[in-house]
């Protein structure tokens, strides 16, 4: 997955100096949550520079809540990955804690790497439900372990009964990329006993393997979750980055660098959504930044949700609908996108069909627009892109308890300026990119606002002194009313900034790598415990130099 963001100088720079680069393409990497040693100590003084073996991978962010109840733990996959073998087993439920009415389900995932190897994109499903989505970290020569944890309780009807198990991490072994990834990863079932009831969750989970659809005549609740990632070594990698063809930039698209993800029920448009920026483990051309801490979401692809209730109506008549999602601004033919979907569906099981209509529809034009400006003698040139899109849909049911109307207002809105020099010895982009989303349901409104940014360049100086300076966040603030009184909120701000440099076409004993990372992830209100989650860490050359809890 590692392409250098400086993109004229892609044939020249490899991480393994002095040997080819592979041919095959570099897998596909994908994240999924992180939560590796949270009770990190620092290191001691840091080294001068990098050596052949930093700390274990970690992130800032806080471990999946638990309740104080009975557990049982079910392993789903145990091997290692060295090619495009997926791995296949068989899942069966415990059948000591609950029978499929837990309270929590929490997965694990437990990983090693040693030796030389790219960052690599990695997928889990079960019964052919896509429950995890992860990439890797890219090890040192003594070797890392990391592990990564997530909530997989909405999953509860794929998990309780018996299903096929598929596991995949490209990977690519050879003389030269040595690294073979070791992983274990595990199911942990929270019984439901005493004052802990049973999880809310979804009484259906359908895996969007083809476009027709046909849910329930009695679905209530319809929610799509899209685990959309650009990857795979490809310019879709960096799709923030392209530019229109005009440009003299190494990765082109027509339209720019606009992207947006879009779900359409029967060809009508039910959804939109902004694409989070990810940076991989080898991104922006110095993988130094990324040993230890992870940008947001490396390790964590979240998907996309959108709430297509108010089509419910329309899916209950009891034939198949087409249900798909696409990304727009991809250049015709342009492969790099992976969009695996699951539909989350609750039941009215007070009525066998539950009828109602689609009352609202209403998207503005789609804006998109870049202007190039050439660069000047010596100096740089710039791409300025805007763009946005806004779409309100409304539809009611009428269940057996009430008739329930539900709005959703989705609007997204991106700018950026990219500048690079001729030859792109100096690549540089300012980013951000807002989500915007109301969704009344009956007399409850929730409210998010999600904002990601990006601010960084790299520089190739004298004595091919690459560096890299790089910030990067994610924010998210929630407010849900009932009857116009504020009954919850919340603010996620994860935040990651890193300044690395090293000396590239050298062999590794010659980099003479030095970096600094800081990560700090604060969480207040819902999914906080107490409700204040407030965490620091920093590194120096691959040590830990600060972990600092502020609540």
């Amino acid at each position: 997955m590692r392409r250098l963001r400086i993109m004229g100088l892609l044939a020249a720079l490899t991480l393994a100096a002095g040997t080819p680069a592979v041919t095959a393409p570099p897998a596909a990497a994908a994240p999924a949550p992180a939560a590796a040693r949270s009770t990190a100590e620092p290191d001691p003084a840091p080294p001068a520079e990098f050596g052949t073996d930093w700390h274990d991978p970690l992130t800032a962010a806080p471990p999946v809540e638990r309740p104080a109840t009975r557990s049982c733990r079910v392993t789903l996959a145990e091997t290692r990955f060295s090619d495009f073998t997926p791995y296949r087993g068989t899942y069966a439920p415990p059948g000591d804690c609950g029978h499929g009415h837990w309270a929590k389900v929490v997965l694990r995932l437990d990983g090693a790497v040693k030796g030389r190897q790219y960052d690599r994109l990695g997928n889990l499903t079960v019964g052919g439900v896509e429950i995890l989505r992860t990439s890797t970290p890219q090890p040192s020569p003594d070797g890392i372990t990391w592990s990564v944890e997530k909530d997989v309780t909405r999953y509860r009807d794929t998990l309780s009964r018996p299903q096929p198990v598929e596991m995949l991490i490209g990977n690519v072994v050879n003389d030269t990329y040595t690294g073979v990834i070791d992983v274990k990863v595990t199911l942990t079932f929270y019984a439901a006993e005493g004052a802990t009831a049973p999880a809310d969750t979804p009484d259906l989970v359908l895996p969007l393997t083809t476009p027709a659809v046909t849910t329930p005549r009695n679905t209530e609740r319809l929610i799509a979750e899209v685990y959309a990632t650009g990857s795979g070594g490809g310019c879709e990698e960096y799709w923030y980055m392209t530019v229109p063809d005009a440009a003299p930039y190494s990765c082109k698209a027509a339209d720019g660098p606009y992207r947006e993800v879009r779900v359409s029920v029967d060809g009508r448009l039910a959804g939109l959504a902004a694409p989070f920026p990810t940076v991989w483990t080898g991104g922006w051309s110095n993988p130094f930044l990324w040993y230890v801490t992870p940008g947001p979401r490396a390790f964590d692809v979240q998907p996309i949700r959108y709430d297509l209730t108010p089509y419910a109506a329309l899916l209950n008549d009891g034939r198949p609908h087409r249900v798909e999602v696409s990304v727009a601004g991809v250049p015709a033919g342009q492969s790099g996108w992976s969009t695996p979907t699951n539909l989350l569906l609750w039941q009215d099981h007070g009525r066998r069909i539950v009828t109602g209509a689609l009352t609202r529809h209403e998207e503005d034009t789609p804006a998109n627009s870049s202007r190039w400006t050439p660069a000047p003698p010596g100096g740089e040139h710039r791409l300025d892109t805007g763009g946005g899109h806004r779409l309100t849909v409304a539809g009611y049911l009428d269940t057996s308890h009430g008739r329930i109307t539900t709005t959703v207002t989705r609007s997204v809105h991106n700018t950026s300026a990219h500048r690079w020099t001729d030859g792109e010895s100096r690549d540089a982009l300012t980013a951000s990119w807002t989500d915007e989303e109301s969704v009344t349901r009956g007399p409850t409104t929730t409210r998010t606002v999600r904002t990601y940014t990006m601010d960084g360049a790299t520089t190739l100086g004298a004595g091919d002194r690459l560096r890299t300076v790089l910030a990067l966040g994610d924010r998210a603030e929630s407010l849900t009313l009932r009857g116009g009184r504020e009954v919850d909120r919340s603010t996620l701000d994860d935040r990651y900034a890193g300044d690395a440099t090293y000396t590239a076409n050298v062999p590794r004993d010659q980099r003479h790598a030095v970096g600094t990372t800081t990560a700090r992830y604060r969480l207040y209100g819902a999914g906080s415990g107490d409700g204040c989650y407030d965490r620091t860490v920093s590194t120096t050359q691959g040590t830990l130099t600060v972990d600092r809890r502020h609540c």
